[in-house]
């Protein structure tokens, strides 16, 4: 009989096409988002959080063999986590208070006499010692989906992911197994930067987070775990995250708004021995380097002369704009919410500031429809529709077009190119060239735990990117193909292989 010692996530369905993509992640998540939004109890529906529960101990091992008890015994997907014994009573209730939206129960059985006079203000049952009915105690319910057939799924890609995320209960799960696994990812949000939605909070984030988790075992073979958390104040995030940073071999933060995601991951990066990795800006700037090397091969242009205008100046717009500046671009212009970035611009804080201390050389001011002209390409990490035909009309011959918000893209592909637009991409997997975190991440977390790879620096960074848009050939390379396939596994495995011996520890 097999001895499980470990357990391991896995997505509740193959992630095998593009359609299962846009149902399990973009853009059809989002249609779950809206719903948890609407109505909080809505999580326990479209979620996995109905059956998964989280346990904490002063010791991993002790809250691994009790996930592993759960699971065997229960079909529970418990996840171990774990804290320091110098832990104080008020900053675990703290702590538990704040990231029990991730859970239909927490058990800390396994702590039965610190905190056995702790009184927990949540709304999900927290196990303090022995009950005679566990799971009726947990109130957990296991949903399969073997059954599913997503082809008899109906509607358009929100209303089918919305079925999807309904029937199965969220899009990820936990397995037993004999195999030696690493602890898991944190994917932590505070829900302040959903995709094109905004602040929705963490609770609405949470099918966001599973579809990450499911891509990250689909594509890499690595496991992460939902760990969204209440609080949106920027000390408060960090402090949690530390609290239980040893519970976790990465942490990847995702949907943080800017300034905040700044702060929170250099102080992480600072204090954490462990990769710490913020894909809205990182993973979004590698992918957009790779395409954007891809198209500029066809355009026959160089990325230090082509002037380039992105829209949006929070996470994904500085990190993308800082590393084309470190791979070569000279001319990056900026326009947020205020207008173009200018040195010394009033509504600048500390951050946009520094960018714009970078970027801007020729001082242009004004608003989208002023820079836009004569620009090459365009980057959009802002929102939908706010680039029109006339503009991309008053661009260079054959403009490269990123129109990358989700789920509404800054322009339309058939709009940008009825205006004149030669490569258009969007962050959709329904169109072409679809910028696509999901070709990033997984592959590059794997190499970093793989390679023992504490810090993510900017040559990892641009690496990566090299590195994925060389996964398309010259003869392959065409307007309408710059990018490998989001589902392409030689991507991850090879951004993994590569990183790993380039610059991990032996």
């Amino acid at each position: 009989m097999p001895q499980y010692k470990y357990l391991k996530v896995v997505p509740k369905i193959s992630i095998d096409d593009k359609d299962t993509l846009a149902l399990v992640y973009t853009p059809g998540v989002g249609a779950s988002c809206l719903k948890i939004k609407e109505t909080p109890e809505a999580s326990m529906v479209y979620t996995n959080r109905i059956n998964s529960v989280g346990v904490i101990a002063f010791d991993y091992e002790k809250a691994l063999n009790r996930a592993i008890f759960l699971k065997s015994t229960l079909l529970i997907d418990a996840y171990p986590l774990v804290v320091k014994e110098n832990i104080s009573k008020e900053d675990l209730k703290f702590a538990v208070e704040n990231i029990d939206i991730n859970f239909c129960a927490i058990d800390m059985s396994l702590m039965e006499e610190f905190v056995c006079d702790i009184e927990f203000n949540t709304e999900i049952p927290v196990l303090k010692g022995a009950v005679a009915d566990l799971k009726g105690f947990f109130g957990a319910i296991s949903r399969n989906v073997f059954m599913i057939d997503i082809t008899k799924l109906s509607g358009d890609v929100s209303e089918r992911s919305l079925q999807l995320h309904e029937l199965a209960g969220g899009v990820v799960e936990t397995e037993l197994t004999e195999e030696k696994r690493n602890k898991p990812v944190a994917i932590i949000s505070d829900g302040t930067a959903v995709l094109g939605f905004g602040n929705i909070g963490a609770l609405a984030s949470l099918p966001v987070m599973e579809g990450k988790a499911a891509l990250y075992a689909e594509l890499a073979d690595v496991d992460a775990m939902c760990f969204c958390i209440k609080t949106q104040k920027t000390d408060e995030i960090i402090k949690i995250a530390e609290m239980f940073s040893e519970s976790f071999s990465g942490v990847h933060l995702e949907d943080i708004s800017a300034p905040q995601c700044f702060e929170i991951e250099q102080t992480l990066a600072e204090r954490l021995d462990i990769p710490v990795f913020h894909d809205d800006q990182h993973g979004t700037a590698i992918i957009v380097l790779a395409g954007l090397l891809n198209a500029l091969v066809l355009e026959e242009k160089e990325l230090s002369k082509v002037k380039i205008v992105i829209t949006g100046a929070g996470a994904a717009g500085t990190a993308v704009a800082k590393l084309l500046l470190y791979a070569g671009a000279k001319n990056i212009i900026l326009d947020d919410i205020f207008g173009i970035l200018y040195k010394g611009r009033e509504q600048n804080d500390r951050y946009l500031e520094e960018l714009a201390q970078m970027t801007n050389p020729n001082d242009e001011r004004g608003e989208l429809k002023d820079v836009i002209k004569n620009a090459d390409v365009f980057i959009g990490v802002s929102k939908g529709g706010i680039l029109t035909e006339e503009m991309v009309e008053t661009m260079e011959y054959r403009p490269i077009i990123f129109a990358l918000a989700n789920p509404v893209p800054e322009i339309m592909p058939d709009e940008a190119k009825h205006a004149g637009g030669y490569i258009i991409s969007t962050g959709r997997s329904d169109f072409e060239n679809q910028i696509n975190n999901a070709i990033a991440f997984p592959g590059l977390f794997k190499g970093l735990i793989d390679g023992h790879i504490k810090k993510v620096t900017d040559e990892i960074k641009l690496e990566s990117a090299i590195l994925i848009a060389s996964m398309v050939s010259k003869d392959e390379l065409t307007p309408d193909n710059i990018i490998p396939e989001a589902l392409n596994r030689m991507v991850p495995l090879n951004i993994a292989n590569t990183i790993s011996a380039k610059f991990g520890k032996e």
